[in-house]
């Protein structure tokens, strides 16, 4: 069963790669096309126009038998084009070996007839052989999605934020369904246009940061801050993900749009080209091996870098649910810090000594173990203050010293925020987010009630079958049902 399977996938990347050797051929011969407007003025010669003539013959005769090649291996429908291109091309050869200087006025006018004709069945050709290469990508991307989390169920290994419970097979089977509803009607999903809408980069908008793998999750942050909303479309969400599971995001949100008229910007990490080994010290230990690292968890100290029009984003972790405008976050006056967040210490617990490894001489020198730690889930984050502080710069010089990992343990993203902020963070009033609703079922219920956003942190996520009863319901009330998927993947709702 896996030697077919690899053999399969082998045979998608070939076929994906002959697909963009295609396009790379009639790109080429467009532009030899174009090249011929310029020999026409040149000097009339017959030795540069036979050269000319015999060039444009061979290349056109090339582009027209590689459409043929691919052509056969397309379903029999496609049997009359195959003959069009193996004919045109039959022809073209024979004319170009029958080329001389005796015969370069005879022959000009039909070679350039056939050239006209090969150059209309290409380009007639050239939309239906890019959608093949878009679906034999896309196939490539299931394959690779399926194979992940076989591997990682297999391993025990299943991140908690998509399968961790006792529901992996549902969310799982989401993201089965929703790439292969992108794989059967892959033009009727769009890519994000070239040029992005104004509202993407306006800083007079209310922008928010979630970065997740996890479409349903994602969905219900984005409509419940929709609701709570008094100006919903005001409020632009940048939701980033893995590059495997951007096409599953695509179809969710194409399918079902943002409410009230909600902006969401869905990202790949790469989208960001500055993330590459040479530039960022998380990219170079996970390219080093280091698997500790959950790369998009870590995204989120790049946020100046990403967003560069941006004065101010508010991060949200994908386990929350927002219940109250947050319009007046971007009130808050952060008094030249760089971040603000739910403080989390009480009496001698959660202070920074419970997260950092306080033995190493470099973080005794730096740090206050008795100081408070704060919390994920809900930040605001001034940007303009994080690029004079220079907080990204920082953050590199943690990682490059907990390369071993020995300041903390990196598979956690709290720690290398505690650090990368210290003495930038501003306390957030309590009432902005209450904690604690994936792990603690005492919560007073007005509390609750009270709060502007309610944080599922812990391991019983409420779209998992262990989630605490008396909190699911403030999750799943804003999940969109209709959504066919989650019916066919028997999520418990």
């Amino acid at each position: 069963g896996g030697g077919g399977g690899g053999g399969g996938r082998a045979s998608a990347q070939r076929r994906a790669a002959l697909a963009a050797l295609i396009t790379l051929l009639l790109l080429a011969s467009l532009a030899f096309l174009l090249s011929a407007t310029g020999t026409a003025s040149a000097p009339n010669s017959a030795p540069f126009r036979l050269a000319a003539i015999r060039r444009h013959a061979e290349d056109h005769a090339a582009v027209l038998a590689a459409y043929a090649a691919q052509a056969r291996k397309l379903s029999a429908a496609s049997a009359s084009q195959t003959e069009s291109f193996l004919s045109i091309s039959g022809h073209l050869s024979s004319l170009s070996s029958r080329i001389s200087l005796s015969t370069v006025a005879l022959l000009e006018k039909e070679t350039r007839g056939q050239i006209k004709r090969a150059r209309a069945l290409a380009g007639a050709a050239k939309e239906a052989f890019d959608t093949q290469s878009k679906i034999q990508k896309l196939s490539d991307t299931v394959f690779a999605v399926d194979q992940q989390l076989l591997r990682a169920r297999r391993a025990g290994l299943l991140n908690s934020r998509i399968a961790a419970g006792s529901t992996p097979k549902s969310l799982h089977c989401l993201v089965m369904r929703l790439l292969e509803a992108r794989l059967a009607n892959a033009s009727a999903i769009p890519d994000d246009p070239p040029v992005p809408p104004p509202q993407f980069t306006d800083p007079a908008l209310y922008h928010y940061a979630i970065f997740s793998d996890n479409v349903l999750a994602v969905s219900v942050v984005v409509a419940s801050a929709a609701r709570a909303a008094a100006e919903p479309a005001r409020h632009v969400f940048h939701v980033v993900t893995a590059p495997m599971y951007l096409p599953a995001f695509r179809v969710w949100f194409a399918r079902r749009p943002p409410p009230l008229g909600t902006h969401v910007q869905l990202l790949a990490v790469s989208d960001f080209p500055f993330l590459n080994a040479s530039a960022s010290p998380v990219i170079r230990q996970i390219e080093d091996g280091n698997r500790d690292v959950p790369l998009l968890d870590y995204l989120r100290f790049y946020l100046p870098e990403m967003f560069p029009a941006l004065r101010r984003v508010v991060l949200l972790e994908d386990d929350v649910v927002v219940q109250r405008d947050l319009a007046g976050l971007w009130r808050v006056d952060l008094g030249g810090k760089v971040n603000a967040a739910l403080e989390t210490c009480f009496g001698g617990f959660r202070r920074y000594g419970k997260h950092i490894n306080f033995s190493d001489p470099a973080v005794q020198e730096r740090f206050n173990p008795r100081a408070c730690a704060w919390s994920y889930g809900l930040n605001v984050f001034d940007l303009q203050a994080w690029r004079r502080d220079q907080c990204t710069q920082r953050f590199h010089q943690l990682m490059e010293m907990n390369e071993n990992g020995t300041l903390w343990d990196p598979a956690s993203v709290l720690p290398a925020g505690l650090m990368t902020f210290y003495g930038s963070t501003r306390p957030l009033d309590k009432s902005w987010h209450v904690m604690g609703l994936g792990y603690n079922p005492h919560i007073r219920p007005e509390d609750i009630k009270g709060a502007a956003v309610i944080h599922f942190n812990g391991n019983m996520k409420p779209w998992l079958d262990v989630a605490f009863n008396q909190y699911k319901h403030l999750w799943t009330k804003y999940v969109d049902t209709e959504m066919e998927f989650l019916t066919l993947c028997n999520f418990g709702l």
